[in-house]
């Protein structure tokens, strides 16, 4: 995927101009429409996503084809509406749910502008992982556009912490972009885990492909309160933190509907294979820099963020949105 890659963004490149500082320089968007379909985690509704070019300076927005033509969503700090599990914006009558999948893998595939047609109320859940919008997007390169990409920089260090879930989010002036996240949910299975990006990790290879976690006791009471009804073990990884018995092991066979599950010597449960050891770090790591969007762009600044959630990502998100204001 590198090799080709590098090929894709040397086209248009001379003398000692590299890819990375030509991309870096300007706007881009998509070359095509990419279209994706399936049921949201947590409203299991289906929905038909269709990620589609759009001029310099658009931003990226949400647009629900379901409502009308007047339907948008800026993908914004200040639309946030709700942040339960996942990232909702709105605009008027117009929702849009769990989007941070989908904002990280544009920001980590380096895509300014973007409108995002979907006709329900939530982003489908798909692998659980930013990587089917890579598989569908990154090979075929980005339309380069005629304006300058717009950095956004602080002037002063913002700095948001939630002493109750001991979680924070700091945002420094920094040159250059880089992104450090600690988790730790006092899990012996889990351990503290820790992962970072900067423009010497290749996103869609090392940080895109990471997917959700969730915790087995936790995934009983998500269904019977509704939270989790698109949830499957195709898109999750579910970590057995408390002893299980047997009967339990099977009821959630069952409510996978699937054959039957197991809990492997390390701790997870047998439906996938981990694609890093610090896999559940990546992906907060992959939501991070999705909220993080919601900024309104790409920030070079040295984020450090700790326990960090929707919550506490997109109130850092707002805060820079009014530092920006002032």
């Amino acid at each position: 995927m590198q090799a080709k890659m590098s090929r894709t963004y040397c086209e248009g490149v001379s003398g000692s101009e590299t890819w990375k500082e030509k991309v870096m320089q300007l706007q881009q968007t998509l070359k095509n429409n990419y279209t994706f379909e399936g049921k949201g985690l947590h409203t299991g509704k289906v929905a038909r996503m269709t990620v589609c070019p759009a001029p310099a300076d658009t931003g990226i927005v949400f647009r629900r084809t379901d409502l009308g033509e007047d339907a948008l969503v800026p993908a914004l700090a200040e639309n946030v509406s709700n942040t339960a599990r996942s990232t909702t914006i709105s605009s008027g009558n117009a929702s849009v749910s769990t989007i941070e999948h989908i904002l990280s893998a544009l920001t980590g595939m380096g895509v300014d502008n973007a409108y995002i047609d979907i006709d329900n109320i939530e982003v489908p859940i798909l692998d659980g992982s930013a990587k089917p919008y890579i598989d569908a997007i990154w090979n075929d390169g980005f339309q380069q556009q005629d304006a300058p990409r717009r950095y956004i920089e602080i002037k002063e260090t913002i700095e948001i912490r939630n002493e109750e879930k001991g979680s924070m989010v700091r945002i420094e002036p920094a040159d250059e972009f880089r992104y450090d996240i600690k988790v730790d949910f006092n899990s012996k299975v889990l351990g503290v885990q820790q992962a970072s990006w900067d423009s010497s990790v290749l996103y869609p290879e090392q940080i895109g492909v990471c997917r959700t976690f969730v915790f087995f006791h936790e995934i009983e009471f998500l269904f019977n309160n509704n939270l989790v009804k698109g949830g499957d073990v195709d898109n999750a990884i579910v970590i057995v933190e408390h002893p299980v018995t047997d009967e339990q092991v099977e009821r959630m066979s069952q409510l996978f509907n699937v054959p039957a599950l197991k809990v492997r010597e390390d701790g997870y449960l047998s439906n996938l294979v981990l694609r890093f050891p610090n896999e559940c770090a990546r992906h907060k790591l992959l939501d991070l820099i999705g909220d993080l969007r919601l900024c309104g762009g790409f920030l070079k600044a040295k984020i450090t963020a700790e326990k960090a959630g929707h919550g506490i990502n997109t109130t850092a998100a707002k805060a820079v949105r009014k530092s920006l204001r002032a």
